[in-house]
């Protein structure tokens, strides 16, 4: 845990001075010109700074020659952009680590939790007779046995605790609606 908060240090860092260093592909300036006579309209790109973003600077080659220039370069609307490359990568990376971390805690909830819960309640516990299906949930004594359990952490039993509250809580909704036909309004 420790190499891998390390290493996301480090990548933070590298990218945060990168950040500070403006990129050439993070400023641009964008004329599109439309069709004028006989020439097709297109889209011209350009890195150049903010005073020099108009059409003489950024159509090359110019598709007219002399007195035309400048009624060309009129229909031309030319923009001036800007972006941090570097803020762009670091809200990429938080993302993917995020969606990382969630990955693997649905790992550990689909293949890890069923296993560790088998070996801390026993087999005989997660097994249901066929009379009393849905009228009980499987792990509903678990407090008791987390309870009797001083190796696990104690936030682990407060979370335990808290799951085990909330299904009983469901449960018993189950039984007024369903079985006494009370809706709470």
């Amino acid at each position: 845990m420790k190499s891998l908060f390390l290493c996301f240090s480090v990548a933070c860092f590298v990218l945060f001075s990168q950040v500070t260093a403006k990129n050439s592909e993070d400023i641009r300036c964008k004329c599109i010109c439309p069709p004028y006579r006989d020439i097709e309209g297109q889209i011209y790109k350009q890195n150049v700074s903010l005073k020099d973003c108009n059409c003489l600077h950024v159509v090359e080659p110019m598709p007219v020659d002399g007195k035309d220039v400048e009624a060309y370069c009129l229909r031309c609307e030319c923009k001036y952009e800007e972006r941090s490359s570097g803020t762009i990568k670091v809200t990429i990376i938080m993302y993917l680590s995020i969606l990382g971390l969630l990955l693997l805690y649905m790992v550990y909830l689909t293949l890890l939790e069923p296993i560790l819960k088998r070996r801390l309640f026993g087999h005989s516990q997660l097994i249901q007779s066929d009379d009393d299906v849905g009228d009980q949930q499987p792990f509903a004594n678990a407090h008791n046995v987390l309870s009797r359990s001083h190796s696990r952490p104690n936030m682990l039993n407060k979370v335990e605790h808290a799951q085990q509250r909330w299904r009983r809580q469901v449960q018993e909704q189950r039984k007024s609606v369903f079985d006494r036909h009370v809706v709470l309004s």
